[in-house]
């Protein structure tokens, strides 16, 4: 019997009660919006002694990731939140966390980049991050926020992984919007998720170095790691969303979930809060007798290669959604799963749509004439390889 109290929680009080529950010993804070009002709670659960923590207020984004850094150096369960130019303002040391192999755990408010300004969701932000060797993890609603959370401490401080990793979740859309969140019993968490306990850190009368210059004939080993470590997260948080299940009752699909694809002919892969609009488009033209389906990319590093691979040879055709895009090239998503099906004998025609950027709304019409241009597509045999989606200016009418 799983034991618990269902709360009215938005994005980022999920990640607080999270967050108490975990009982990290370090929190490092800066605020900005729309994230702020996580580590205000988390002020807030210190002051009340909810939490026992070591809160850490710095001067800026950069210093609390670099606080963060020093803190797990030394043994610490460490955590921060951040979003948009805050995230790009730590680009420096999260560079330094995940090669030092410290599992700090970060909540970006994934948030557009300026200019010109805007508080409202798109990817960017997290995406221009996919190189620094953190683990990434899309989340669709404000549950799943809360359990990732939870799971990511448990993958990343796993003495064959200690890599960092970010849980995301859509500015405003999950962040200010609230939901029934399921809040488990402090002793479910406390049995699931064991103590940090590093094989390294730093030690009152031992002596060691951390981050030492090597020469050449010794710096590609260490990346060497750090990349087998990010393939071995893989099956890592597959057992451990499994254990999850059995604990408290929940599973979310692995690293790709995947809606009605079975007998789909195409699908949308798509990450994060739209998924779950796409999920109701799904079902109504399935309800008009169309074979489309949705998979929704639960993680960005691990990237889900043999996932995407076995659903791409099932398919005649798809499409992916993305909130961000790579400049000179495509869609990020999207480049990373054509990629994947590269090797497949059988591909799918694919098509990249670029949407949502900013905050602009992709509505269930959006969604629906995105569904009908992928079987057109599909019909075709190809054609345009990436669309910008409900542009000023452009010929195509989306709304």
């Amino acid at each position: 019997m799983v034991a618990s109290k269902y709360l009215p929680l938005d994005g980022a009080n999920s990640v607080s009660q999270a967050m108490r529950q975990i009982n990290p010993d370090v929190v490092c804070a800066y605020p900005i919006t729309p994230q702020t009002s996580i580590v205000e709670k988390l002020a807030d659960f210190v002051s009340s002694g909810e939490l026992k923590a070591k809160y850490i207020p710095v001067e800026s984004e950069h210093s609390a990731m670099a606080a963060c850094i020093a803190a797990a150096t030394a043994g610490a369960r460490t955590y921060t939140a951040t979003s948009s130019h805050g995230l790009t303002l730590m680009h420096e040391v999260l560079m330094w966390a995940s090669a030092a192999r410290l599992p700090v755990v970060m909540t970006n408010v994934s948030r557009a980049m300026a200019p010109p300004w805007s508080v409202w969701v798109d990817h960017m932000d997290s995406v221009a991050q996919r190189d620094t060797g953190w683990l990434q993890f899309f989340c669709e609603g404000n549950q799943e926020v809360l359990d990732t959370i939870i799971m990511a401490y448990k993958v990343c401080e796993n003495r064959g992984i200690m890599l960092p990793a970010m849980i995301i979740e859509d500015a405003f859309i999950l962040s200010h919007t609230s939901e029934p969140v399921d809040v488990p019993d402090q002793e479910l968490v406390d049995s699931f998720l064991p103590p940090f306990d590093p094989e390294l850190k730093i030690e009152p009368g031992r002596a060691r170095g951390f981050g030492s210059l090597v020469r050449p004939d010794q710096y590609m080993e260490f990346r060497y790691k750090a990349m087998l470590a990010m393939r071995d997260a893989h099956d890592r948080f597959l057992r451990v969303e499994k254990e999850f299940k059995q604990v408290f009752g929940r599973e979310y699909g692995g690293l790709l979930d995947t809606y009605r694809c079975d007998d789909a002919e195409v699908v949308l892969v798509a990450a994060g809060s739209v998924a779950a609009t796409a999920k109701d488009v799904v079902d109504a033209l399935r309800e008009k007798g169309q074979a489309v389906g949705l998979a929704r990319l639960r993680s960005f590093r691990p990237f889900p290669h043999e996932e995407v691979r076995a659903l791409a040879s099932k398919v005649a055709g798809m499409g992916v959604l993305d909130r961000s895009y790579t400049f000179g090239a495509a869609g990020a998503f999207f480049t990373e799963i054509k990629g994947s099906v590269y090797s497949c004998q059988k591909r799918p025609v694919m098509k990249n749509y670029i949407a949502g950027l900013g905050g602009r709304d992709i509505t269930p019409k959006i969604l629906e004439k995105i569904f009908e241009d992928i079987q057109l597509t599909t019909k075709r045999g190809g054609g345009d390889e990436v669309e910008w989606v409900d542009v000023a200016g452009l010929p195509r009418r989306w709304r």
